[in-house]
């Protein structure tokens, strides 16, 4: 990857190719219009939208015809326990229960520590060979850490500050109560860089389901905070979970479209009326989902909860660490996942499941009108070898390129003009 091309005040894009429109066959979408454009970069922004033309004056980067997408956003993942970086170990199969797991945790986190902000930063690389310059990251808070995961986050976040955003969720990992790490919960939630109160399933961790759940609640409020729990219970304590922060945010309004549940397998065990039920609530509170495509043997209920008009998110998770073997780091392949399991296959589906790569923004929408880019929008740009987003779906397209607010994180040296 190149170094950044930090403070470019002014630089052209020549020669981005840019979807236009649907083309429609009997009233059938069966291909996507694109065209070559030009765009001109101004202090981070997007200056201007033109028509490609052959003559450019000044610094410019010839993309070649490559489609231009929106940067990929990875909306689970969590950066301080990657054993990317490390030499290669897959998942050693004992010790599978949470709590087995957190007692692993609490074993190795002090050597891991020892190298967490390079292997971050490293993962964060590799993030960015893919077209991701954004991800919401969770973090270990716990007695074994300490705050020492978010200090080593942030510096490697600040290292990395030119070429690469993220939301910060402190994540209680070994419980709030199963381990002391409410008053570390209490601290960190004071903390300016911190983003989300995280949580971890309340009853079979904490014994309760209220208790934890109410703390997380009020830290959240307190400080002005969202909130993104992992619940991976499935059976009647997880339903219970979900309704109950469902009620805590119809109660509480500044939660609302800032609470959202990590995985919540409990939504894939239940029954269709019940799950209609429960997405409908989700909505009214605006509460999302959050989770992987798919974790391993779970396919979560995307199709039925996007229909109700709950948002869904995705991310990685795991990328190679000791919970899980598998993430490759690609969110566009995310999004090849999703319709290949949720039997998305036209031009438009395709097209639709983009979003599941870039956190909702796509370039055409479901009219076939150009909403991406804009004159005036943050000059953060992706560039595909593809013809448009369904092939760069299908085919999981190689990533040509990424600028981020307008510096040049990867690029092909042969284009630059």
């Amino acid at each position: 990857m190149n170094e950044i091309n930090q403070n470019q005040d002014t630089y052209l894009l020549k020669n981005v190719l840019l979807e236009t429109g649907f083309l429609y066959e009997k009233e059938e979408i069966v291909a996507t219009k694109t065209a070559l454009f030009d765009i001109q970069i101004e202090a981070n922004k997007i200056k201007s939208i033109e028509p490609a033309q052959s003559v450019a004056n000044g610094k410019a980067f010839d993309v070649k015809g490559k489609l231009a997408l929106p940067p990929f956003r990875d909306m689970h993942i969590h950066l301080d326990k990657t054993l990317y970086g490390l030499p290669w170990k897959a998942v050693f199969p004992k010790n599978r229960t949470v709590k087995d797991m957190i007692a692993k945790e609490q074993v190795i986190i002090p050597e891991l520590l020892k190298t967490s902000v390079e292997r971050a930063q490293k993962l964060i690389a590799l993030l960015q060979g893919y077209g991701t310059n954004f991800a919401r990251t969770h973090f270990n808070v716990d007695p074994t850490s300490g705050t020492k995961s978010l200090e080593h986050l942030l510096q490697a976040l600040e290292h990395l500050k030119y070429s690469f955003a993220a939301e910060l969720v402190a994540f209680p990992q070994h419980g709030l109560f199963y381990t002391e790490s409410a008053k570390l919960m209490e601290e960190v939630a004071k903390w300016g860089q911190v983003d989300f109160i995280g949580g971890l399933d309340p009853f079979s961790i904490d014994g309760s389901i209220e208790k934890p759940m109410d703390l997380t609640v009020q830290l959240a409020l307190d400080n002005n905070k969202g909130i993104d729990i992992h619940l991976h219970e499935g059976g009647e304590s997880g339903v219970k979970t979900i309704h109950y922060l469902i009620d805590k945010a119809l109660e509480n309004p500044a939660l609302q479209g800032r609470t959202f549940i990590s995985h919540a397998f409990a939504l894939g065990y239940m029954p269709k009326k019940d799950l209609a039920h429960t997405a409908e609530r989700l909505a009214e509170a605006k509460v999302g989902i959050c989770s992987s495509v798919p974790f391993r043997n779970m396919l979560m209920p995307f199709r039925e909860l996007k229909k109700a008009g709950v948002e869904v998110f995705v991310g990685n998770d795991n990328v190679q660490d000791h919970w899980g073997t598998f993430g490759s780091g690609n969110m566009l392949q995310k999004a090849n996942l999703a319709a290949e399991l949720y039997g998305y296959e036209t031009e438009f589906e395709l097209s639709r499941c983009l979003r599941y790569a870039t956190n909702g923004k796509i370039p055409l929408d479901d009219q076939g009108n150009s909403v991406w880019p804009k004159v005036g929008d943050d000059a953060s740009l992706l560039f595909v070898d593809a013809s448009c987003s369904a092939e760069a779906v299908s085919r999981i397209s190689t990533v040509y390129g990424l600028i981020h607010q307008g510096n040049v994180v990867k690029w092909n040296n042969s284009s630059q003009a």
